[in-house]
């Protein structure tokens, strides 16, 4: 994992100009998403370069802040978040990526998502509980539980940037990111994009 400066950049560099980009909006939707507070569904958003939605649509520039209208003349590669909404129903994370694809004119994918992280012996106990409600009980009364909030993002062309904070470490400076955090999330949410 790599650990955040003070001012949340990233201690490694990303790789590619997308991924630079990707990496800025990976962070700004944490940063968005820690301020609705903990206990938050799961969220989805499409990532759409921004000066090429400029030029496909003019009209746009009436919707989007002076900031990242200055971005995107800065940087082609900018990405501009558009959160979804009304998901269609599922049973599980599995299940809602399963049924979701994006049309060409998208360029990626991110999502925030909320987990418990136990140590292994306590995850192999969770894992004998069948019952949903009986499992979340389990989990809900550890006390050597770790809510985590993971942001991950991915590109059509395959970059992906990924953001992770404790709840037990809530401050902007700990969180911790990098491009390849959570792989099973990472691919899972890539495979979207096909």
């Amino acid at each position: 994992m790599t650990e955040q400066t003070p001012d949340r950049q990233p201690a490694s560099t990303p790789a590619t100009a997308g991924q630079a980009a990707l990496a800025r909006a990976v962070v700004e939707l944490e940063e968005h998403v820690a301020q609705r507070g903990w206990d938050a569904p799961v969220t989805v958003f499409a990532l759409v370069r921004t000066a090429a939605a400029l030029a496909q649509d003019p009209e746009l520039a009436e919707v989007l802040d002076d900031a990242a209208l200055a971005e995107a003349r800065r940087d082609p590669q900018a990405l501009t978040m558009i959160e979804q909404e009304n998901l269609p129903a599922a049973a599980d994370l599995e299940d809602l990526l399963g049924q979701l694809a994006w049309p060409q004119a998208v360029d990626g994918a991110a999502l925030t998502v909320e987990r418990v992280v136990l140590p292994p012996k306590a995850e192999q106990e969770a894992a004998k509980i069948h019952d949903a409600q009986e499992r979340l009980a389990f989990l809900s009364s550890r006390s050597d539980r770790e809510d985590m909030r993971i942001v991950v993002g991915v590109l059509r062309t395959g970059e992906s940037w990924c953001a992770v904070r404790s709840r037990a470490q809530d401050s902007a400076d700990r969180v911790v990111s990098g491009d390849a955090l959570v792989p099973g999330l990472i691919e899972a949410l890539g495979s979207t994009l096909v």
